[in-house]
Order: C-alpha cells, then structure tokens, then sequence
C-alpha cells in the first residue's frame, strides 16, 4: 500500500490530493488508535435518536478501516464499548449489539477481500452468547490474513485490562522477580502487537477514558472538534501529517 492505492479513491479535483501527496509515506505511525466520540451528540443536533448517531458511525468506520490499510499501517484500533457502557439504558445496548453483528456481516467479505485481519481486544466472554457467535465466525475468517490488523476494543476497559494481564501472570506461576515491563506486555489483549504511535479522539474531548492506558505512554495524542460520524478520510490523513511534525523523544531531550 503507498500513495497510489491511497489516490484511487480519492477524486482528482478534491483538496484530498494535496493531503496525500504531503504524507511522508516513510514515517507512517504502525499503529494507530481512534476514540470514537460523539455519537449521541451528533444524533442530538438532527433530533434523532441516540441510536441513529451510532449507525452513521458505521460509515466512518468503515472508511477509516479502508484508509488505514491502503495508507499501509500495520495496526488500527477502535474503542467500540467500554466496560463502563454497560450502564446506558438496556435498549441502547441492545441496539449497540445489534450493530455490532450487523457491521461484521455485512464487512466480512471486505475485510477478507483486503486482506485484514480482525481481532478483539476486551472481555469477549461477558458479551452475548449470540454476539461471541458472529465475532469468533469473524475472528477465524480473518485469522490467515497478513494486512492491516483491525482491532475492536469492545468490552473494554484499561484498568480491567491491566488487571486482568496481572491474574494471568500470577496464574502463570511467573517469580516476582521475574516481572518487568516486557512480562507485563506480553500478558496484555495486545500482546505482541506495537504500542499505539498516534491517538486520535473525536468530539474535541480531552481525555483518555479508560483506554489502552498501559500502551498509550507514549503516544501522540490528536484531537479533532469533529463528531464521529462525521470523521472521514482527511482527518486520518490530517492526524498523521501532524504526527509527522511532532518529536518523538520518549522522555528524553531533544537533540543539539
């Protein structure tokens, strides 16, 4: 992936162009995390239902799944539920579910067709019996393919997910002593994959809630005005060419 399949789907006369064409395609961020935020304000501005924001988001998924992998990064992360969104009203929820089964039937065949691979980050076993039917089918679907890899953090939480690495750890029988940063990771939902280089939140909210805390560190951290649903390919773009004028010194001094 490179500027070329980037530009395929972008119109010749749009200012998309010129955004692409500043993107150092050398210095791409590997891994890239989005807070989606948003939605209920966005359906609230139209007078619709909170439902109704949820499901236009669907497409700013969507485009930012296809803009992530033909720019070529090798992770994307999404913040779908949280633990704590259990504590919206039931039929939100439901409705939230609903969506969710809806999303990866209908993307399956592209996800496959592009070469993603879909993966889960969070507590899976406390959704709905029906729910973990549809994202296993997805997650053994996609599990040969070698692209983008697509993360949905649903049922997640980074406090519960740090905890959790600590039971694994003590039930992994591992010395104390033996413990460090890298055991730590290694037992974590994203084990094995990069740190998020770049965060990006939506709806011009400043803070992190509750999300991949252990590997934001040291993240860049981008924040647009813009609601989700209507988060589109520029912004991705605009995000990574303010990545790209940032130094990254990961608690160090700059250089002389």
């Amino acid at each position: 992936m490179a500027l070329a399949d980037l530009l395929e789907v972008i119109s010749p006369d749009s200012d998309e162009v010129a955004l692409a064409r500043a993107i150092d395609f050398t210095r791409l961020p590997r891994h890239v995390a989005i807070i989606m935020d948003g939605n209920g304000r966005w359906a609230k501005q139209r007078s619709k239902r909170r439902i109704e924001g949820h499901r236009a988001g669907i497409a700013s998924v969507r485009e930012a799944v296809e803009t992530s992998a033909r720019l070529g990064l090798e992770v994307l992360t999404v913040y779908a539920f949280s633990v704590e969104n259990w504590k919206r009203p039931k039929a939100e929820v439901a409705a939230l579910m609903g969506l969710l089964k809806h999303y990866l039937r209908a993307e399956l065949n592209t996800l496959l067709k592009n070469n993603i691979r879909f993966q889960i980050v969070g507590r899976i076993h406390e959704l709905p019996r029906e729910v973990q039917k549809v994202l296993q089918a997805g997650l053994d679907r996609t599990s040969h393919c070698t692209g983008l890899l697509f993360n949905i953090a649903l049922n997640y939480g980074g406090r519960s997910e740090i905890a959790d690495a600590v039971r694994r750890i003590v039930a992994s029988g591992v010395s104390p002593d033996s413990i460090d940063e890298e055991c730590v990771a290694r037992h974590l939902y994203t084990a094995g994959q990069p740190d998020p280089d770049l965060l990006i939140r939506t709806s011009g909210e400043l803070r992190v809630s509750n999300f991949l805390l252990w590997q934001i560190a040291y993240a860049e951290i981008w924040v647009t005005e813009t609601l989700w649903p209507d988060f589109r390919r520029r912004h991705i773009m605009q995000a990574i060419l303010d990545y790209q004028k940032r130094e990254r010194r990961y608690g160090g001094l700059s250089p002389s």
